[in-house]
């Protein structure tokens, strides 16, 4: 076909122009019967894009398609809201609110794909399943739903509990995969491009206070935590603990148990060294430039980037920009992690000096009100904007809901967003999460996290009275460790023992942990 518009293209546009062809002319039937060739092709492409996927002898460009489909298309595929439908699975069972329930097959299929790349879990179910040592729990879960956490809920269920889930991100569900949950029985409320009303309904829903009630949280963000303190605090009678692993639930919950309103333990997986050292780092660092790409079609090389925040998701941002050729700054209030943005090369300014130059503005903080509306109205024409933090706090998305600025959605997840003089910025997944709501993410990561996730359940279920108050823990470093070991699998890797004297020595254990606490890694 390409061949065809090369031959079309030569012979056409050198009459057009006078340009004679030093090759003897093509006769004009010949011509005609390239076009005719063009159009059968470009029309068998056409019904072949709109055949549904069939369950043997897919192609690789089926699959392709199918997996683009279900992680970045438009929410719209339905104009009804699920919330409206009556729905039940294969067998009859209602109890659940999910976009299309037809998608299950293919959200299986994706969810065994994950499990691939995923170890830990699965060795986890092969050591565990006999044992159910969540045998009796009751986990209510409102995280993003993947293909990566659905492997994380079916281990949770393959080792005894019970699973309620909702989503964490109105953008980053992936529908088939919800779909796929909800037939292995696990009710699932969630769906991609919620509104915030459904947002808080769908959570409601999640907790189930009159037919069901949990006994541990798996949070991520916490708005489940802040949803039953609000509407259901009666429920913390019987909860035994709360896992939370990003960083704006763990500055909740340590607001709460400052305040002492904290009534049961956490744990707190943001701030182990596995999931900063791993998940914030590597998973930020090779997703960030899919999400960018799949929105913007954004070309990198010699651009301007500023990137808010030096943590470790700011470290893994500005590694992968860099190596695309990317021109970057860095804000930061921290003066460790602004010495350590300098020592790598990165210049550091504020965002007040730098905003009218950038051609990206990336926020990495976890804190609220870092891009203020005086920023965007400085920067330059079609700067885009985006977040790599777990809240839409970070740009003041507020002050942009003015009369005199016009929004226009331009694609799933990219808004135009127009000022009166005709300049605009690209705001990307209206501010929340970019590699989630825009793209995919490395499974093998997630399988860190979600392992870490999964130990700290079992150790909060199975505590004995007394061993945690009320108050915010990490993980134990042995269990950091332990998950660490689990992946070392993968590589084949072969770890150095100590001997009894070394050991001695180093005054710790030849098994482990081999680091103490404050060892910053």
């Amino acid at each position: 076909m390409l061949r065809a518009a090369e031959s079309r293209w030569t012979l056409e546009s050198r009459e057009k122009d006078g340009v004679e062809s030093s090759k003897p002319r093509t006769p004009e039937p010949v011509i005609e019967a390239l076009k005719t060739d063009m159009k059968i092709q470009l029309s068998d492409q056409k019904q072949e894009f709109n055949k549904p996927p069939t369950k043997a002898g897919r192609s690789f460009s089926q699959t392709s398609i199918d997996n683009f489909t279900s992680v970045c298309s438009d929410s719209s595929e339905d104009e009804c809201s699920p919330k409206d439908k009556l729905q039940r699975t294969t067998t009859g069972l209602p109890g659940f609110c999910v976009k299309n329930m037809q998608q299950a097959d293919f959200g299986r299929r994706e969810i065994e794909n994950a499990e691939q790349e995923m170890p830990a879990l699965m060795i986890l179910r092969k050591k565990l399943e006999e044992d159910k040592p969540l045998d009796g729990a009751k986990v209510a879960g409102c995280t993003h739903i993947t293909a990566q956490t659905a492997v994380l809920i079916e281990t949770l269920v393959a080792l005894g509990a019970q699973c309620r889930w909702a989503a964490c991100n109105i953008f980053s569900t992936q529908n088939a995969v919800a779909a796929a949950l909800v037939e292995k029985g696990i009710p699932v409320f969630a769906w991609k491009g919620e509104s915030e009303d459904d947002f808080w309904w769908c959570i409601d829903r999640c907790v189930g206070a009159e037919t069901w009630q949990p006994n541990t949280i798996l949070d991520d963000g916490g708005d489940l935590t802040h949803w039953i303190y609000s509407k259901y605090p009666s429920l913390f009678k019987k909860i035994k603990g709360i896992v939370e692993e990003s960083v704006t639930g763990i500055y909740r919950l340590h607001q709460l148990s400052k305040a002492g309103r904290l009534c049961v333990p956490a744990m707190n997986i943001n701030d182990s060294v596995i999931k900063q050292k791993f998940d914030n780092l590597y998973l930020c660092k090779e997703s960030i430039v899919e999400g960018l790409k799949r929105t913007t079609d954004f070309m990198f090389g010699g651009k301007q980037v500023v990137v808010c925040g030096y943590g470790e998701v700011g470290k893994g941002c500005c590694a992968a920009l860099k190596s695309m050729g990317v021109v970057i700054y860095v804000t930061e209030v921290d003066p460790i992690c602004a010495l350590q943005a300098c020592m790598d090369g990165f210049r550091i300014v504020t965002l007040s000096e730098i905003i009218r130059y950038v051609d990206m503005v990336i926020t990495c903080t976890g804190n609220t009100n870092v891009v203020l509306r005086e920023h965007l109205d400085r920067m330059k024409n079609s700067c885009i904007v985006c977040n790599m933090g777990h809240s839409n706090m970070e740009i003041d998305l507020a002050s942009l809901k003015t009369a005199e600025l016009r929004w226009v959605h331009v694609r799933p997840q990219v808004h135009h967003i127009i000022w009166p003089d005709g300049k605009r910025i690209i705001l990307l997944a209206e501010g929340r999460l970019l590699n989630l709501s825009c793209s995919t993410v490395p499974s093998f990561v997630l399988s860190i996290t979600a392992a870490t996730q999964i130990l700290a359940l079992i150790e909060l279920y199975n505590a004995p009275e007394g061993r945690y108050k009320q108050d915010v823990y990490l993980l134990p470093k042995k269990m950091d460790e332990y998950v660490a070991v689990l992946h070392l699998l993968t590589f084949d890797a072969h770890l150095t023992e100590l001997t009894d004297n070394q050991a001695k020595y180093l005054g710790i254990s030849k098994h482990g942990p081999f680091k103490p606490n404050y060892y910053r890694y």
